[in-house]
């Protein structure tokens, strides 16, 4: 079913626009550094397989951060609770999502959560299978059933320009190898980590995931329970308080939904039982956060009472 414009979302956009301009594109990736800065788009997917739409939602754009609630699921699937929480906490940091400091201050070598760079790195070391391709193919297989579009794939360009400048994800990972929360080749598992980072999607796709991860891992539409309800709420509860880097207290304040935001200005967000949503707005504040996006969602979660608080 084509996602049908909507006069109500239009307006929020049209408010939402101007703040693009205080925010700059993540310009230190080379690839993401050619992005339109002015661009806003927001989608949202209805579990009856409706769904609207405003601004420029044809654009494709790549997950980067928003894959880590993704690569979690899978990982919490594969492993199960108590094997992936060894490995990686469950709370919080005030710190920005790249810091290498916790890792030296807290339990030695672990991070303190999935949604952090390092957290994540631990995540998509933990996905099962004989070679990076496999572990990929698995990744993008599950992203390819939440979307319902088996043509979603990865953009080699933004993954070879994260590869060849991943310098910092690079020393995370050594540092947390030599606490054994590592154990593989660092240059397998970044070659891995910027492929899933570079899933590429529009905003209709992500939406799509958003609706998933709401209805607590039903997809409603084919009546598969993609993953179980108890994958679905701890994701939700780490989109709530990690999802938007070191604002996310700010964000529970101000629009209290489970979201996660990604570098390219990708942000997914889920309203329990109702609906999903998919954002895209490449300027970011200097959290890391889709500035557009984040006053779009504040604008959206006003009008219509989405705040969980």
């Amino acid at each position: 079913m084509p996602c049908q414009s909507s006069d109500e979302l239009k307006a929020l956009v049209k408010e939402a626009r101007p703040y693009t301009k205080n925010g700059k594109v993540a310009d230190y990736i080379p690839a993401l550094g050619k992005e339109n800065p002015n661009d806003l788009s927001v989608a949202i997917y209805y579990p009856d397989g409706q769904c609207i739409s405003a601004g420029e939602i044809d654009k494709k754009f790549t997950l980067q951060s928003v894959s880590k609630v993704i690569s979690l699921a899978l990982v919490l699937m594969d492993r199960g609770q108590g094997y992936v929480f060894e490995r990686v906490g469950m709370e919080p940091t005030g710190d920005p999502f790249n810091s290498i400091i916790k890792l030296e201050t807290a339990a030695p070598g672990k991070p303190l959560n999935p949604m952090i760079n390092a957290g994540a790195l631990v995540v998509t070391h933990m996905i099962k299978g004989n070679s990076v391709q496999e572990r990929f193919q698995r990744l993008l297989s599950f992203i390819q059933e939440m979307t319902n579009d088996p043509t979603v794939t990865y953009s080699e360009e933004v993954a070879r320009s994260e590869f060849e400048t991943a310098y910092l994800n690079r020393a995370l990972c050594y540092f947390m190898k030599q606490y054994n929360f590592i154990n593989e080749d660092v240059e397998l598992l970044m070659d891995l980590y910027t492929k899933q980072c570079a899933i590429e999607m529009n905003c209709l796709d992500l939406s799509r995931i958003g609706m998933v991860f709401a209805m607590d891992g039903l997809d409603p539409l084919s009546g598969k329970q993609i993953m179980p309800i108890d994958v679905a709420r701890i994701c939700k509860t780490f989109m709530v308080t990690c999802g938007m880097y070191n604002a996310s207290g700010e964000f529970a304040i101000k629009i209290g939904l489970p979201a996660k935001s990604g570098v390219s200005g990708g942000i997914m967000g889920t309203v329990s039982g109702r609906f999903g949503i998919g954002i895209f707005g490449p300027a970011l504040d200097e959290k890391g956060n889709s500035i557009g996006g984040m006053k779009l969602l504040e604008l959206l979660s006003k009008k219509y009472g989405l705040s969980l608080f």
